[in-house]
């Protein structure tokens, strides 16, 4: 199948290695020429522009753009559909607030084009690992996209199967799922990374708590110096809080316990705040997802050595680097 992308910075580019390493095709963008240049050499087809882009596809087209929430995701749609005809298809695979899913989907229905949002979570990771995906839209386009979800997806793996679990559709163990209509995928997306947001702030507490029980606040009898990283390593094994975020955990105090190469200014990029708003909006309340969210603001001021830890696991599976201090 073929498939156009526009983006191609830390997730973009690697979901175009992936579906051409399982025999899709795809026409490519991005306004970094390195980028494009890379992926040419690597058996894509790469453009200088978004008409180019357009003209390389075949109907009915379909184009994946991968790019920051807001004015870049936002402007570069409103070109497309001005490019595009009837019946094509619009990808949003970023981190795009539901709410303007459900905006462009009725608007892009008046000119006949079809519009899906895929939350995409995986980072840096996902050409080696796959891509957990969360997806919205009108059914019949996603089944008609599913080549494409498939090849992006994990697959069955090696995680064992859910005792009991009785369903007809076997996407969501495979890695992927139809969350229901426009906007559904990024509102499923959007929690996710909120949980995300109170898993990290656990970890970094708890581990901001062991590096102080070492302190000179506290009478030298009661003090420990504790070895984090043996720590994190032997809950890597057996115990109830193991998971991928402890292993990056594991991976950046072995490298380097003090954690020297981060400031701790923590940042967050949209979703935990459109997280504690929807909560708001519902009157359901969620005060570890607001604790997190809050507490990175806190980092941004005075930061403690778990907002250091927060970091290390942002920049391990996602790439992404601290807010400058202010």
């Amino acid at each position: 199948m073929q498939l156009g992308i526009i983006g191609l910075g830390r997730m973009g580019g690697n979901i175009a290695r992936r579906l051409m390493l399982n025999g899709h095709t795809t026409v490519v963008f991005d306004r970094n020429t390195d980028f494009v240049s890379a992926l040419e050499q690597e058996g894509a087809t790469g453009v200088a522009d978004l008409p180019a882009l357009v003209a390389g596809l075949a109907k009915p087209r379909a184009v994946w753009v991968m790019l920051p929430s807001g004015a870049p995701t936002e402007e570069t749609i409103e070109t497309l559909s001005q490019l595009l005809d009837a019946d094509d298809i619009i990808i949003d695979g970023g981190n795009t607030f539901y709410k303007d899913d459900i905006r462009r989907s009725q608007s892009l229905a008046e000119k006949g084009l079809q519009y899906v949002d895929v939350g995409t979570s995986g980072g840096v990771w996902g050409l080696e690992r796959g891509y957990c995906m969360m997806i919205g839209g009108d059914s019949a386009v996603v089944k008609h996209l599913d080549p494409l979800f498939a090849a992006l997806a994990p697959g069955m793996g090696d995680i064992p199967r859910t005792k009991d679990r009785v369903s007809d559709d076997d996407r969501a163990e495979r890695g992927y799922i139809h969350a229901g209509p426009a906007g559904a995928g990024h509102f499923v997306k959007m929690v996710h990374n909120g949980i995300e947001y109170g898993l990290m702030q656990a970890f970094a507490e708890g581990f901001n708590l062991m590096k102080m029980k070492g302190g000179e606040n506290l009478p030298e009898d009661q003090r420990f110096d504790l070895n984090l990283g043996d720590i994190a390593e032997v809950w890597r094994r057996g115990s109830v809080v193991s998971s991928w975020l402890l292993d990056l955990t594991a991976d950046a105090l072995a490298t380097d316990e003090p954690l020297d190469g981060y400031s701790g200014a923590v940042a967050d990029s949209g979703e935990g705040r459109w997280t504690i708003e929807a909560a708001m909006e519902q009157s359901t309340p969620v005060p570890v997802l607001s604790q997190a969210l809050f507490a990175r603001y806190s980092s941004r001021q005075q930061s403690l050595y778990g907002d250091k830890l927060l970091s290390a696991m942002r920049f391990g599976f996602g790439g992404h680097v601290e807010t400058p201090k202010k």
